[in-house]
């Protein structure tokens, strides 16, 4: 897609993918860049305290429907149901697909955190590497997909590490900067 200067692409910024893509480093160097707020789904999602137990659903959404309703943000996650609820206030729709082995590579380089146990690591890993094989599930690559293919606003689909690297050289140090406002980077 061609170059422009709206400054109002990047507004309301979603960014989804597998665990260990890089959603959380791109969101905070989005955020950064652009002078956005950040918010994290897993900090909604989860009950704070880090033993992994899911925030009950009702408040969940009315959280996540609270937080979409601000005027600009940088959103991260996999939870493609509550990206399905906010994706009409989205003004800029990424995808980082990466290999799953490279989803598990940085899983295991960044480490247990917030608490989790050894078990809940393992699970997590096994989560992870089904990412592609998951069936009817709102955190799958198929769903991801269909979110992706049904957005109508400028999107991006990242598909390795320096793509994603070289998405954010190109973003303006300011919202008003020109921004490239579609495209697919990286490998198959």
């Amino acid at each position: 897609m061609e170059l422009t200067n709206r400054s109002d692409t990047f507004e309301r910024v979603l960014i989804m993918g597998n665990g260990g893509t890089g959603k959380t480093w791109l969101s905070r160097r989005l955020g950064e860049q652009l002078r956005r707020p950040i918010i994290h789904l897993d900090d909604i999602h989860w009950e704070p305290g880090g033993d992994g137990t899911a925030r009950d659903r009702t408040l969940r959404d009315a959280m996540v429907k609270t937080a979409a309703e601000a005027e600009s943000w940088v959103m991260e996650g996999v939870y493609g149901q509550l990206v399905n609820m906010v994706l009409g206030r989205v003004t800029a729709l990424i995808w980082i697909d990466l290999p799953v082995e490279a989803c598990i590579a940085n899983v295991k380089e960044r480490g247990i955190q917030g608490g989790e146990s050894e078990t809940q690591f393992a699970g997590l890993l096994k989560w992870v590497a089904e990412y592609r094989i998951r069936k009817n599930n709102w955190n799958s690559f198929d769903a991801h997909a269909q979110l992706y293919s049904g957005f109508s606003g400028p999107k991006w689909l990242l598909q390795d590490r320096e793509a994603v690297t070289r998405f954010t050289d190109r973003l303006p140090r300011s919202a008003s900067g020109f921004i490239d406002t579609g495209t697919e980077f990286g490998g198959a």
